[in-house]
């Protein structure tokens, strides 16, 4: 595989003023912030040989992680009928992401040999009672393979499943239940290491400086990968090449530096809403994956000087073609508050040829003999045209092809222009300080010991007025 033939692009002419005229952004606005960009620039090096940008290194440093995943996937997927995968946040999103790229759309439906020997796939990302009972009759526990996903081990949706499942199979299988749990978790502290020590699970471990966000090209994202039959060695390969091209500062030849650039520009001026939008189904569950990266990382209301800023872009997943049907009214003459990500496909892994049928109705004609990929295309681009002759920012990432090595540079991609808008905004994309809170506040109404305060606060919260509740 010639790895330049698959390069993904980012064609950003429609953000520019060149194209928008005074609605889209100057040459002279990017020149104007040549300080800050040097600043970043400088700080995205200096961070990464701190150690404070772990997530970069992912890429070249896990040949032995590999290796040991491959061993064990080997050993063990025969075994089992259902690969399930306990985690929520980045623990979820990115091995759905991932999955949903690469295999079959209809994976669990098809044939065992045609899904090339794996086990079925699976995703508890949520404490709903009623989904995760149903997951339950539709899978043979004993015959399923659970991957508890938690670095700190006390992440409590997560860790509410795995007290479930594991009370399940110990009630049908005894002493034998631990061959039905795999751990991905820290290498030294939580809860969940403790716990595969003294029960005899085996783990993999999260490297201590990757947040869950970050960690999709880690086991997190790595095992249920290999399970379901993605090669993850050019995954790995994808991101080593996009992190190449990201070690050039020169910010017209580094997509992931432009596209912070360019974002950072936008929400400057108020375009706070930040829309991807896939022209691909097996792109889809990327926006999701997306939406927690940016949102969770770029929302923070202080900046490194603790100054209030209430910076950040609230993310909106879309599917082309199916939301120019739903949602592109808005993004066409709603508010100018947004910033539009296309992704679209050169060549997509199927060709359907649409019939020669109703040659007689001229509203129909048009079609026949014409494929599906190109109406597909075509779709987009008119989008993007309409945008553009609207004066709406959008720019768009091309993958020629929807393969492993290219979903490693997206993902890489995005990862790397998420932590340099975040040093263009002067703060920390690496915490999460609002989720936090909820997770205390949770811990407090359940009694947990160490949040009394807490627990008070919530209590003596203002009693909500009935005249209010309709």
């Amino acid at each position: 595989m010639d790895k330049n033939n698959m390069k993904i692009r980012l064609d950003f002419n429609n953000m520019l003023e060149e194209y928008l005229g005074d609605k889209g952004i100057s040459l002279k606005q990017i020149d104007g912030l040549k300080n800050k960009i040097e600043k970043a620039n400088k700080e995205m090096v200096t961070k990464r040989e701190a150690g404070k940008m772990d997530f970069r290194n992912l890429p070249n440093n896990q040949d032995d992680v590999v290796k040991e995943i491959k061993q064990y996937v080997n050993d063990v997927k025969d075994k089992f009928e259902a690969f399930v995968v306990l985690g929520i946040g980045g623990s979820a999103l990115g091995p759905m992401a991932v999955h949903q790229a690469i295999n079959h759309p209809y994976y669990n439906e098809v044939s065992r040999e045609k899904r090339g020997g794996f086990p079925k796939f699976y995703v508890a990302d949520n404490v709903d009672p009623e989904k995760l009972t149903y997951l339950f009759e539709t899978i043979d526990i004993t015959k399923t393979l659970f991957n508890v996903v938690s670095k700190s081990g006390q992440t409590s949706e997560t860790m509410s499943q795995f007290m479930i499942v594991k009370k399940m199979l110990e009630e049908k299988m005894g002493k034998d239940a631990k061959n039905n749990i795999v751990c991905t978790t820290d290498k030294e502290n939580g809860n969940l290491v403790s716990i595969c020590e003294e029960e005899g699970y085996k783990k993999f471990i999260i490297p201590s400086g990757v947040g869950g966000r970050f960690s999709e090209l880690t086991p997190v994202g790595l095992l249920p990968a290999c399970m379901t039959g993605v090669d993850i060695e050019e995954l790995l390969k994808g991101a080593s090449f996009m992190d190449e091209i990201c070690k050039n500062e020169n910010i017209f030849e580094n997509p992931a530096y432009m596209y912070g650039i360019l974002n950072y520009i936008a929400m400057e001026e108020g375009k706070n809403i930040s829309v991807m939008m896939p022209y691909a189904d097996s792109l889809k569950y990327i926006s999701d994956w997306y939406g927690q990266l940016w949102a969770e990382s770029l929302g923070k209301s202080v900046n490194n000087n603790g100054d209030k800023v209430n910076t950040g872009q609230t993310p909106v997943r879309a599917l082309g073609a199916t939301d120019q049907h739903s949602q592109v009214q808005l993004y066409m003459e709603g508010p100018d508050d947004k910033v539009i990500v296309f992704l679209g496909v050169d060549k997509y892994k199927e060709k359907l040829v649409i019939p020669k049928s109703y040659e007689n109705v001229p509203s129909l004609s048009f079609l026949g003999g014409e494929s599906q990929n190109k109406l597909i295309k075509v779709e987009q681009m008119a989008t993007e045209y309409a945008l553009m002759e609207s004066g709406k920012l959008n720019m768009t990432l091309t993958l020629p092809e929807v393969n492993e090595f290219t979903i490693g540079q997206v993902l890489y991609m995005f990862e790397v222009a998420t932590a340099y808008a975040g040093e263009l905004l002067e703060i920390n994309a690496f915490d999460q300080p609002g989720v936090e809170a909820g997770k205390n506040a949770t811990y407090a109404m359940f009694g947990r010991d160490g949040y009394e305060k807490k627990k008070k606060e919530i209590e003596n919260r203002p009693v909500k007025k009935e005249k209010y509740i309709i």
